[in-house]
């Protein structure tokens, strides 16, 4: 059996929020980001958040140089797909149907979010999903 992908904690989600903006950082450059007053105790908060992210193959390191240089390992996407599917097995016995209608009734979509999702479920459809829509996504 496939062992499940780990999710991310709230703190090492900052860190990748940072990498996917920024495509790579140091831990010195994510430390003076997340903590401006750049502690000892901050650069090692950040260094053992970044081992663990190592661990769960969310980042990258390239060890070449001084300081590493981090990139993401995972794309947004995935982890989103990954935190929603977690979400509709807790709450929806594993119904993402479910848990969408749910979102999409007790949310007010914006007319533009209403139009992207009509042209996403029209794509679905006509298995045009690999061809860009002409409405506009948010």
């Amino acid at each position: 059996m496939a062992r499940k992908a780990q999710d991310v904690t709230d703190a090492e989600l900052a860190i990748l929020h940072l990498l996917w903006e920024r495509g790579e950082a140091t831990a010195p450059d994510l430390t003076r980001e997340l903590y401006p007053a750049e502690t000892n105790s901050d650069l090692a908060t950040v260094q053992k958040l970044l081992r663990r992210l190592e661990g769960k193959s969310c980042v990258r390191r390239n060890s070449g140089t001084w300081p590493h240089i981090f990139r993401p390992a995972v794309k947004r996407e995935e982890l989103i797909g990954r935190r929603v599917q977690s979400a509709a097995d807790a709450l929806c016995a594993g119904s993402l149907g479910t848990l969408l209608t749910h979102l999409v009734k007790t949310k007010k979509l914006s007319a533009d979010e209403r139009a992207s999702l009509r042209g996403l479920l029209d794509e679905l459809d006509t298995g045009d999903d690999k061809k860009p829509s002409r409405r506009k996504r948010t």
